[in-house]
């Protein structure tokens, strides 16, 4: 049995630190914490004004490097896919970032928290896709 902290407290925790750094972000400098438009855009344009991008992805990796250093139990992950479905997977992913115009992080966390009916139809979307997925990869 997996315990209190591994089923409830670590859910709870990452989703409070993801609401508040999206919160400082917005309300510090006005910018939406969509992940994939903040990467897309470090690999496609350079912008001195836009440095605050590279410093929130080194944020996003410093910080998931604390937490494997300290709570390595948290990162006990076993993959269960071949290394090709994770491939397709994330190209898949990708593919409807591009064509949501944003992802979870952007459009679930961040939208939907401003009311945003594009955000919160796309995010309906993206959960549909995940459920149906989740369906046919069990059937199969």
């Amino acid at each position: 049995m997996e315990s209190f902290m591994d089923n409830i407290l670590a859910p709870l925790a990452g989703g409070a630190i993801i609401g508040i750094g999206s919160s400082v972000l917005f309300l510090g400098i006005g910018r939406i914490s969509g992940i994939s438009s903040i990467f897309s855009h470090l690999l496609n344009d350079f912008d001195p004004k836009e440095s605050w991008k590279y410093f929130f992805i080194v944020g996003l990796l410093i910080g998931g490097l604390f937490f494997k250093i300290f709570f390595p139990s948290m990162f006990n992950i076993e993959l269960l896919n071949s290394k090709f479905e994770i491939i397709i997977a994330g190209l898949l992913v990708g593919f409807g970032t591009r064509l949501g115009n944003g992802c979870t992080s952007g459009h679930g966390v961040c939208g939907i928290s401003r009311f945003s009916i594009r955000s919160i139809i796309a995010t309906l979307v993206f959960m549909a896709a995940g459920i149906v997925t989740v369906f046919l990869k069990g059937a199969i």
